[in-house]
């Protein structure tokens, strides 16, 4: 089919045409029906070619800035893609891209006021965090006193003509509604405009389903799956907690609503362009085969194919959290990032279950490529391993093992021993002997004892000489970026030894 032709029929055509697009493809609403319509601009002056959507259908502004579309029954926003080369509208931080319409009727008018940028958005850089889930005000305050000036200290050290946003990508909080206003402060002070993904905390788990569980996140935060643009890159959020009507239980699942919609969005990005997609639930991970057992519902997205094949034109890159390990996997044109937590180990010490430390991911875009690190809070964003001396492992007690937190296969990962090269370490699958020690068993830790030490990918192992006194060791990333540590060497037997 034609492009001109397939965006006709999505009822994209108005934009072309140079009249105001009505998405379902008819030449005059239906008696009865909802009509959505407005501007979008800057200054007054229209913006052509702006996606609109009421989250079912689409409809592109016309050559002055105009949209016009038949409202789904059940549309509850009227929300634009926000364009590239256009600032993010926020309030108090949080990205406001949107309007409500639900229960309103006739002719029902919203316009879109953007401020065109001053600088060129092909080079931009976002931040990922991953499950910040606070419980209680205490974990608010931790947010505040340390990630927001982490963060805030990051975005200054890379001028202030760097454009950056945010992606919450889920478990904004912990059940607890009310901390929503402490969240919200917090990405307030960091100066960072943020889009949000639900999580499966952040769910109304009374609603009778999955249609109603979104009620509280879609009052504070607008859709739950959306749009926009910045540079060459398309970004899309899309909600993958499916909650099955019993408290508490939810599937890692997409529904046909958003995947239809999906693929009208994605008609509007050239081939080929780079897409970052977020989500709360990773699409998939390798949590089945290092555990051996079978892949839970609720720990990666069950129709994840049906999501591929749309993204299958582009360059993606899947934005996740939820498991609160570090993991990344890639196959042909597609990569998922699934994030270690700004929490930690849910506030209760500074790693998570594997072993990485509380932080999140920064994303440097340029043109339609990216580059990221994991940002560890605290440290320096050279801080990217942790080694651990000899006795670190009780069943290999004359190993080193080392920690490399954001390794993917395109790592490499060496040591030296007293300046002498000794080639890669293996890597093996196992537990992160500082989370053992903070985490294993049921009294550990003792703010929340359900949290146990989790089996990683990136760990590294060498044996050194009994005789050896330092070892060194560097991880080389995918762009060339090497990261070194030191360690002198303790007596087996003398304790867990490691770096900070």
């Amino acid at each position: 089919m034609r492009r001109r032709t397939f965006i006709k029929s999505l009822g994209l055509a108005g934009a072309w045409l140079g009249t105001p697009a009505l998405a379902q493809g008819t030449d005059k609403p239906q008696d009865g029906a909802t009509i959505l319509k407005g501007k979008v601009h800057a200054g007054g002056t229209g913006i052509a070619g702006v996606a609109v959507t009421d989250g079912r259908t689409i409809a592109v502004t016309d050559r002055g800035g105009r949209y016009e579309l038949a409202a789904h029954p059940d549309a509850e926003f009227v929300y634009i893609s926000i364009p590239a080369g256009y600032a993010f509208p926020t309030e108090k931080g949080i990205a406001r891209f949107y309007a409500p319409v639900a229960g309103k009727t006739g002719a029902v008018v919203n316009d879109f006021a953007l401020e065109k940028l001053g600088v060129d958005d092909s080079k931009h850089q976002f931040v990922v965090w991953a499950d910040t889930q606070m419980i209680s005000k205490k974990d608010c305050e931790q947010l505040k006193a340390e990630s927001v000036p982490d963060l805030k200290a990051l975005v200054a050290g890379y001028g202030s003509s760097a454009l950056f946003h945010g992606i919450g990508c889920g478990d904004l909080v912990w059940d607890k509604f009310d901390l929503f206003a402490d969240y919200k402060e917090a990405i307030g002070m960091t100066g960072v405009p943020f889009f949000n993904v639900i999580g499966n905390h952040d769910m109304d788990i009374s609603a009778r389903g999955d249609d109603f569980s979104a009620a509280t996140f879609k009052q504070q935060f607008g859709p739950t799956y959306y749009s926009f643009n910045r540079g060459a890159v398309h970004y899309v959020v899309l909600d993958d907690v499916f909650f099955i009507g019993t408290a508490k239980k939810y599937i890692g699942y997409i529904t046909d609503t958003q995947l239809a919609w999906l693929e009208k969005d994605l008609a509007l990005v050239k081939p080929g362009s780079t897409v970052v997609l977020s989500v709360h639930i990773p699409t998939n991970t390798g949590a089945a085969r290092r555990t051996g057992k079978t892949d839970e519902l609720g720990g990666s997205v069950s129709n994840r194919k049906q999501l591929y094949k749309l993204l299958a034109p582009f360059k993606t890159h899947i934005m996740s959290g939820h498991t609160h390990f570090n993991e990344s996997w890639e196959e042909g044109n597609l990569m998922e990032h699934n994030h270690g937590t700004v929490c930690g180990a849910w506030w209760t010490g500074p790693i998570c279950g594997d072993g990485t430390p509380g932080g999140y991911g920064v994303y440097e875009v340029d043109g339609s490529e990216i580059r990221w690190y994991y940002k560890s809070t605290g440290q320096p964003k050279e801080h990217q391993l942790r080694i651990y001396g000899r006795g670190a492992s009780k069943e290999q007690p004359n190993e080193i093992v080392a920690n490399v937190w954001n390794w993917d296969p395109a790592w490499k990962v060496e040591w030296w021993e007293d300046g002498q090269a000794k080639g890669a370490m293996q890597q093996r699958t196992g537990l992160d002997p500082w989370a053992v020690e903070l985490y294993a068993g049921p009294q550990l830790p003792a703010k929340h004892k359900f949290v146990e030490p989790t089996i990683a990918d990136h760990l590294f192992v060498a044996t050194p000489a009994a005789t050896a006194q330092r070892v060194t060791i560097k991880a080389t990333d995918r762009f060339g970026n090497v990261f070194s540590q030191e360690l002198a060497l303790q007596a087996p037997g003398s304790g867990l030894q490691r770096t900070t």
